[in-house]
């Protein structure tokens, strides 16, 4: 099997050094409570899992109880490993990200053409890619897997939104036998054109890693107001930020939380009042994705979730 890498993912192997002196200028524990919200939200990151004793020491010395996981090559052996590490460092996997095989451009212009399972192009390879996903997932106890699944077309009757439509419906019927459940990550589409394909692929496992940032940099939403048509399909969220898009060829900035356009507060209360119950999972992908930041945003959105 071809090894996948994806644009989007933390290097847990870059974090190592500075953590001990990062952690003891933060008290990790401070927005943990026995009961209540805190327990039902829960601030993580995305991790590698290709060496799971490695990888999630990391999460755990970091104080992060919750993760999504980015994996190259899928095997038993691993799954069994991996189950046995998260069991070891009480950590939960709340999703696997799976993306690949070819090339994704995060780009307006080439975007369209190679993102996910609308293009024609790597469809099948990419759909053979999640179908092992998902076996990976059944068998590590891993209850979702995730994925940009493309541009989705804003006019229903196109014929790439048709066949979108039934590769989607397999996969969601697979899903359904593995007991795995679909994550959309939102950002290339609306998010009423990505509520019209959840309702028409219509398997009843299909739900959204809610991207704040996304749905900005892509200009599609404003992502407080995405989740009044979103909300109750969300199950995982991306603590991400950026900017608005100024040029029409190029995707706006991402930039540190909250340096952006996101409004962090007016999110996570409109989460709560959808009685959301899942994982804000930190994502940033610039070169100062450091141990310090991850610290840093992580008692920045506990601190709003407890308020």
């Amino acid at each position: 099997m071809t090894p996948i890498s994806r644009r989007k993912f933390i290097y847990t192997t870059a974090l190592i050094s500075g953590i001990p002196g990062v952690l003891s200028s933060f008290d990790t524990g401070t927005y943990v409570k026995s009961g209540g919200i805190l327990n039902d939200i829960q601030v993580g990151v995305i991790a590698s899992a290709d060496n799971p004793e490695k990888d999630l020491n990391i999460v755990r010395d970091l104080g992060f109880p919750v993760c999504q996981l980015n994996i190259r090559i899928y095997s038993p052996e691993l799954a069994k490993k991996l189950t046995a590490t998260l069991e070891k460092y009480k950590i939960k996997a709340t999703s696997l990200i799976c993306g690949g095989p070819g090339v994704d451009k995060y780009t307006f212009t080439e975007g369209p053409s190679t993102i996910g399972l609308v293009p024609r192009e790597n469809r099948a390879a990419r759909m053979e890619r999640l179908k092992n996903g998902m076996n990976f997932c059944k068998a590590a106890g891993i209850l979702a897997i995730q994925t940009h699944f493309g541009f989705i077309p804003e006019n229903p009757k196109d014929v790439l939104y048709g066949e979108f439509v039934e590769t989607m419906k397999l996969l969601g019927e697979y899903a359904l036998k593995n007991g795995v459940d679909i994550y959309f990550e939102t950002g290339q589409e609306t998010p009423v054109t990505l509520l019209r394909a959840i309702l028409d692929i219509g398997t009843g496992n299909l739900f959204v890693n809610y991207d704040t940032a996304n749905l900005i940099m892509y200009g599609k939403s404003n992502p407080v107001d995405g989740l009044k048509v979103l909300g109750k399909y969300v199950r995982s969220l991306h603590a991400k930020d950026g900017k608005y898009p100024t040029n029409p060829y190029e995707l706006g900035k991402e930039v540190p939380i909250p340096m952006g356009d996101v409004d962090f507060p007016a999110v996570i209360s409109s989460l709560k009042k959808l009685n959301f119950k899942g994982g804000i999972i930190i994502e940033y992908e610039l070169a100062e994705s450091t141990s310090e930041y991850l610290l840093k945003t992580k008692e920045y959105l506990e601190k709003l979730i407890a308020s």
